[in-house]
């Protein structure tokens, strides 16, 4: 049975690939839904997610360049981007609690990114998800 974990899984798999220069990433992502048994709700949410964190990309990395402390935006990981991309997103324009965002994202990171990932990407989303909060 997927999860929403999944569902995310699925946007930043997507988001991916089309950094990675597969023009067709956008298209494929119904393929990329049901390989990983996402269906219903889930994927009604990651297609929302998706399009979402597209329409907003721009806005969306100058906030991860806002937040970057002595590194360079096009040296980031490439996964970690699009985690950080889904999560900003998320934590920005939807009512998902920051806690679970930020939780989601270090969980995604586990699986897809190197060990010292998840402290760097709880650290940018916690500083994103207060902001937002104090701007309330």
């Amino acid at each position: 049975m997927a999860t929403i974990t999944h569902a995310r899984e699925a946007v930043i798999q997507t988001l991916y690939a089309q950094e990675m220069g597969n023009d067709q990433a956008i298209e494929q992502f119904d393929e990329i839904l049901k390989d990983k048994k996402v269906k219903g709700s889930k994927a009604e949410f990651a297609k929302k997610l998706l399009k979402g964190v597209s329409e907003h990309i721009d806005k969306i990395d100058e906030i991860i360049k806002n937040h970057l402390i002595d590194w360079d935006f096009e040296r980031l990981d490439k996964v970690d981007k699009q985690i950080l991309r889904v999560g900003i997103y998320e934590i920005l324009y939807t009512d998902t609690p920051y806690q679970i965002v930020i939780d989601e994202a270090v969980k995604i990171a586990k699986n897809f990114s190197e060990d010292k990932a998840k402290s760097f990407i709880n650290g940018i989303l916690d500083r994103v998800a207060k902001e937002k909060m104090s701007n309330e």
